[in-house]
């Protein structure tokens, strides 16, 4: 059974690795191993070494520590008290939705965010 940190700098590596449009044989190439490996790093099926990992870090263009943000915080919640998904870095919609977002232009960026917390308060 893969170790709790293992899944979350996969999960970590996953994300990222999806928000700036890189595939699983980009990343492979661009840190010189096959595309499997990285399969099985994002499922925390195999542990990344240090290394590995900085190399890593440095073709997604991230700190290290990156991959490790959130491990020590419980899964965040909204105002109201309801908790987001824990696996929310693996829902393909949600990043589907943030990716999205971010190719909005800005100023409509805003109102849509605007619009966003005005219906999650009615709901």
């Amino acid at each position: 059974m893969p170790h709790p940190v293992d899944v979350h700098v996969g999960k970590r590596i996953r994300h990222r690795r999806w928000l700036v449009g890189m595939t699983q044989q980009q990343l492979a190439e661009s840190v010189g191993i096959k595309f499997q490996q990285i399969q099985k790093y994002e499922t925390g099926a195999n542990r990344v070494s240090a290394s590995r990992l900085w190399d890593i870090a440095d073709a997604l263009d991230v700190e290290v520590s990156f991959f490790f943000e959130g491990l020590n915080s419980e899964a965040p919640s909204r105002e109201n008290g309801e908790s987001v998904p824990a696996d929310l870095l693996g829902d393909k919609e949600a990043l589907d939705l943030v990716r999205s977002y971010y190719a909005i232009p800005e100023n409509q960026r805003r109102r849509l965010f605007d619009l966003a917390r005005v219906l999650s308060d009615v709901a």
